[in-house]
C-alpha cells in the first residue's frame, strides 16, 4: 500500500505526529511519500484560470507540483493534515488545494482518484478541528476520492510533548481502528453520492457541450459523457 501524506505545515507537532503515526499503521516506510508544506510547495494560486480553461500544463507553478501530484496519484490512500488556524486549515494547505480546482469533479477530474482513500487530520488546542477538516476532505470529495476519514483532535496543548499520555493512547486507539477498516475494504473504484451527483451535472453540461472547451474535449475522451465511468473501471492489483 502506498501512502502520500502531506502536511500543511513544516514544523513537526501534535499534527505531525498523528499523521506519521496513520501512515505507518497502514504502510511500510518505504511505501510512504512525504511532503512538508510550504518547504516542498508554497505559491500562492495566481487566479489566472489557465488551468481550468486552457491546460493544467500551462499553471506558472506546474513543474513544482509534479511531484506531489504524482505521488498522490499513485498512491492508495491520500493523507492530508493541518493543525487549527483560526478555525480553518493553514494558508499554506489551503494555498496548495487552491491548485487543483482544475481536477474538481465539475472540471476534469483524474479517474485515479475513484479508487483511492482519503484521509484527512487536524489538531488544535480548543476548538476549530471540523472545519479545519472540512477544508481539506472539499477537496479530496470534489476530487472523486469515495471516502474519507476525518481525525479531529482537541489536544489540549501546543506540542506533542504536552499532549498527556491517555489522550495519546485514545489518539492512536482511533488511528488502529480507521486503518484496519481501510485494510479490510479493499481498492475497488466507487463513487460517494456526493461524487455521483455532481458527475451527473457536469456529465450533462459537457454532453451538451460546456462552456468550457478544455473540459468537454476531456470528458468526451474519456467516454463519459456516454456510459463510461470512472468507478466503473477495474481496480488495479495490490
Amino acid at each position: 500500500m502506498k501512502i502520500a501524506l502531506i502536511h500543511g505545515q513544516n514544523h513537526k507537532g501534535s499534527t505531525y505526529h498523528i499523521g506519521r503515526l496513520m501512515a505507518e499503521k497502514l504502510a511500510e516506510e518505504k511505501d510512504i511519500y512525504e511532503f512538508f508544506l510550504p518547504r516542498d510547495f508554497g505559491e500562492f494560486c495566481r487566479g489566472c484560470t489557465n488551468c481550468i480553461v486552457k491546460s493544467e500544463s500551462l499553471c506558472p507553478h506546474a513543474e513544482k507540483l509534479k511531484p506531489i501530484t504524482g505521488a498522490m496519484d499513485n498512491a492508495d490512500v491520500i493523507i492530508l493534515t493541518s493543525p487549527v488556524y483560526v478555525y480553518h486549515c493553514t494558508g499554506s494547505m489551503k494555498a496548495f488545494l487552491d491548485h487543483y480546482g482544475w481536477r474538481w469533479i465539475v472540471h476534469r477530474p483524474e479517474e485515479k482518484m475513484f479508487s483511492k482513500k482519503g484521509i484527512v487530520i487536524s489538531t488544535c488546542a480548543g476548538g476549530g478541528s471540523r472545519s479545519a477538516n472540512k477544508d481539506m476532505k472539499d477537496s479530496l470529495i470534489f476530487w472523486g476520492v469515495p471516502k474519507v476519514y476525518s481525525v479531529g483532535k482537541a489536544v489540549r496543548a501546543v506540542s506533542w510533548d504536552g499532549v498527556s499520555e491517555k489522550k495519546k493512547a485514545r489518539i492512536e486507539s482511533e488511528l488502529s481502528r480507521i486503518a484496519a477498516r481501510i485494510k479490510s475494504s479493499g481498492f475497488r473504484p466507487a463513487a460517494g453520492l456526493k461524487g455521483r451527483f455532481f458527475f451527473g451535472i457536469s456529465r450533462m453540461m459537457n454532453k451538451g457541450g460546456s462552456w468550457n472547451k478544455a473540459d468537454t474535449e476531456y470528458w468526451n475522451a474519456k467516454g463519459w459523457t456516454e456510459k463510461k465511468r470512472p468507478w466503473k473501471r477495474l481496480a488495479q492489483p495490490k
